[in-house]
């Protein structure tokens, strides 16, 4: 049976907690993040990540939840980190970590932008990928633009952050072919051949991947294009997953 009560005060104690999750600090400590939109939290519904939601006071959504909090438009203001009329927002529990990474793996090297995090998350579930592993020195997983620019895919399919490297021994020892991303020492990705099982390293939008991981990697590929040097690394993904998409 669901629970209903009413927040009104800014300086509630619930509030003030919710709020610290703005920082990731807090979203690490606790293994809680804040989920906005009607879309992203109808998602992580689906996910089964939902602990509370919290609405506008006499807001007409619905969902099937455990908890729900109705608040003032001041104290959802407070909790909500966009521009949009948003009326509702969801506490969440962070996603299970995966026994294995799978067979299709994409890893993301030092990458910082969580627009283009986000997007590549939502490519790989598109593609049918297992995993996305982000180095410990990307962006935070739980950014919120990084839910935002995913669309909710980051919900359904493992995505962790942790070491670049022991997780390229991981897909090593699962018999992964490892593919590096880069100008020099590279072959043209249309002379990889087909392969299933497969760990692509993506790397920094300025630096590109770190010298110490390609060392790792079987190949470094490049994706043949002119007029330029390099694409943006959201786009680059887009392709590059499309080439070992599973069918």
């Amino acid at each position: 049976m669901m629970k209903t009560y009413e927040i009104n005060s800014l300086t509630n104690e619930k509030i003030k907690s919710w709020t610290k999750l703005h920082q990731s600090k807090y979203r690490r400590e606790t293994g809680l993040f804040l989920a906005e939109g009607e879309h992203l939290i109808q998602e992580a519904l689906k996910a089964g990540l939902v602990e509370t939601l919290i609405v506008l006071k006499d807001s007409p959504i619905e969902f099937d939840v455990d908890v729900r909090v109705e608040v003032t438009p001041e104290v959802l203001h407070k909790l909500c980190q966009t521009e949009s009329n948003s009326e509702c927002i969801a506490v969440c529990r962070l996603w299970d970590q995966p026994a294995s990474l799978g067979d299709r793996v994409l890893l993301l090297d030092q990458i910082q932008d969580p627009g283009n995090v986000g997007t590549i998350i939502r490519t790989a579930h598109s593609f049918g990928y297992d995993c996305v592993v982000l180095s410990e020195n990307s962006v935070d997983l739980t950014n919120e633009k990084v839910l935002r620019a995913s669309q909710g895919a980051i919900f359904h399919l493992p995505v962790i952050q942790r070491e670049m490297k022991s997780a390229i021994e991981e897909c090593r020892k699962n018999g992964l072919m490892i593919l590096g991303t880069g100008l020099k020492h590279s072959i043209p990705l249309s002379a990889i051949p087909d392969c299933d099982n497969v760990a692509i390293i993506l790397g920094n939008e300025g630096q590109g991947v770190r010298p110490e991981i390609l060392h790792l990697c079987d190949a470094i590929v490049k994706i043949e294009i002119n007029g330029f040097e390099s694409l943006n690394v959201a786009v680059a993904s887009g392709i590059l997953c499309y080439r070992f998409r599973k069918p």
